[in-house]
């Protein structure tokens, strides 16, 4: 018997395994194999197919040093990465909900993620012999990495971007902020149009809507738009975010308007297929008739509020579980 224990080694489960088999059989043969045959871990029950569940819109704004009311840690947003994968999330964009293109692998959960005001802390570029590059501790060079290891986590987020805030709030730092050039700013757009994230209207300068004329609310965000073309030519611009989730006094001017260049007489029109709210609860699905794809509201990932939603929505059973990649939504509500 001492020798089937030598055999064994120090592993406490196979320990156990072979006390029970051996005083149960009283045989140190069979006991001594079956303990030690490799533990096959439980894969977890697959998920049935819910596409009328609810699908969370994640709202982000500082990723950094540290936790606060309005900033994520940059070890706490990689752990988000990890909780939403091992908890069967896949991330899709706003554009991607709006058309209900969840084009993700059966059994799993869509995820839109959006971060806000576009601060050097989202997307940073760090100069390595002479040549700008992706800085590993900013959020995208966090996501970009998180992705290689995982390739069903693909290059889908949408970023709502101010184009002229102070701070370092413009396309992702500029006049040295926090170490950013100011001829990075196209740079940064490009490079994220390219990889497949949104591009998110967010006004000039997050100014706030509901203060304004209807002359000034088209201005500021038709000249947001007219920026992200500059950057990124012939780019049509979807989504908008409302700064501060105030809404114009005119409210369908959040989802069109035009605005005419005063110096050059040019028109620049604008048309979002969707309007993102401050706050809220997990959106209905774009198979529903509830989904209003023009007041879509988001969760602040602030503290463990995360986590908390993620339990609701499992608890409920209202959480959204694709039925598999090419299993494309009709959506049955369109803009309102």
């Amino acid at each position: 018997m001492k020798a089937a224990f030598a055999k064994l080694g120090s592993d406490f489960f196979s320990t156990i395994v072979f006390v029970v088999l051996y005083f149960s059989t009283g045989n140190v043969a069979l006991a001594t194999i079956v303990a030690a045959l490799p533990l096959r871990a439980q894969s977890p029950a697959p998920r049935t197919p819910n596409q009328n569940g609810r699908i969370p819109i994640l709202e982000y704004h500082l990723v950094g040093d540290k936790d606060s009311r309005w900033g994520r840690s940059r070890e706490r947003f990689r752990k988000d990465l990890e909780l939403l994968y091992a908890r069967g999330y896949r991330p899709i964009t706003v554009a991607q909900l709006v058309d209900g293109d969840i084009d993700i692998p059966t059994g799993t959960s869509p995820v839109v993620f959006t971060f806000d005001d576009a601060s050097p802390g989202q997307f940073r570029f760090i100069e390595v012999n002479g040549k700008p590059q992706v800085d590993p501790g900013s959020a995208v060079g966090i996501w970009l990495a998180f992705s290689k290891e995982h390739p069903e986590w693909k290059a889908r987020a949408t970023f709502c971007m101010l184009s002229g805030g102070a701070s370092g709030h413009n396309f992702f730092g500029d006049r040295g902020i926090e170490g950013q050039k100011t001829a990075w700013r196209h740079e940064k757009v490009r490079f994220l149009a390219e990889q497949g994230f949104e591009l998110c209207a967010h006004t000039l300068w997050h100014a706030n809507l509901s203060k304004y004329s209807d002359a000034v609310v088209q201005e500021q965000i038709a000249r947001n738009v007219l920026a992200i073309d500059s950057a990124v030519a012939g780019y049509t611009v979807r989504t908008l975010a409302l700064p501060l989730g105030e809404w114009p006094k005119n409210r369908p001017l959040a989802w069109a308007g035009v605005w005419r260049d005063p110096k050059t007489g040019k028109e620049v029109r604008y048309a979002f297929d969707g309007v993102l709210e401050v706050s809220g609860a997990p959106v209905p699905s774009p198979a529903t008739a509830q989904f209003n794809p023009h007041s879509l509201q988001r969760v602040q990932v602030v503290g463990n509020e995360l986590e908390r939603m993620l339990d609701q929505l499992d608890r409920s059973g209202a959480r959204f579980v694709s039925a598999g990649t090419g299993a494309k939504i009709r959506p049955q509500s369109r803009n309102r």
